[in-house]
């Protein structure tokens, strides 16, 4: 039901029969995602054997009553490349750039949604205190990163490391 909502501009999920509803993101948040977006494709095409790196707007759904629209995810090598929605299941890393309007439900309801999914690992992202909440898929509390941010997916040898700096970098 909720793709067959108005497309007026905001971004409608739901998660567990519940529908969030969010404004347009601003410009903050747009350009941490650009500069994400970057650097974690740079990273997967130098190992194609991780993925590919999407962005919003999408529609990943564990369930009938769930769809989220992750602002940047990867999807493994086995389910990137199809067609439909509908065949990703599979997320080996979620990035979530808080907004005002979204960080609460950001924080509990996707967090825990991404959790009971087994995503590989959750960034939050706040670009009001300049750092990143890193959660595994069975941690009960983040690790608050201020400097760095590492990704080490398995079976890669060399693991992305970005300087929060980076993220949040204008050119």
């Amino acid at each position: 039901m909720v793709l067959a909502l108005p497309e007026d501009g905001q971004r409608y999920e739901v998660v567990h029969g519940e529908l969030l509803v969010s404004p347009p993101p601003r410009w903050s948040h747009q350009r941490v995602v650009t500069n994400l977006v970057f650097l974690l494709a740079r990273y997967c095409r130098r190992h194609p054997e991780l993925g590919e790196v999407i962005t919003s707007p999408s529609a990943i759904s564990w369930s009938p009553d769930t769809l989220v629209q992750p602002d940047v995810f990867v999807v493994s090598r086995r389910q990137s490349g199809g067609e439909e929605w509908s065949e990703i299941t599979e997320l080996d890393l979620v990035v979530e750039v808080l907004s005002p309007s979204t960080a609460k439900r950001d924080r509990s309801t996707k967090r825990q949604l991404y959790q009971q999914n087994r995503v590989g690992v959750i960034w939050l992202v706040d670009t009001l205190r300049g750092q990143v909440e890193v959660w595994s898929n069975d941690a009960r509390f983040p690790l608050i990163e201020s400097e760095n941010i590492t990704w080490h997916p398995a079976g890669i040898r060399e693991p992305l490391v970005i300087p929060i700096a980076e993220l949040f970098r204008a050119d």
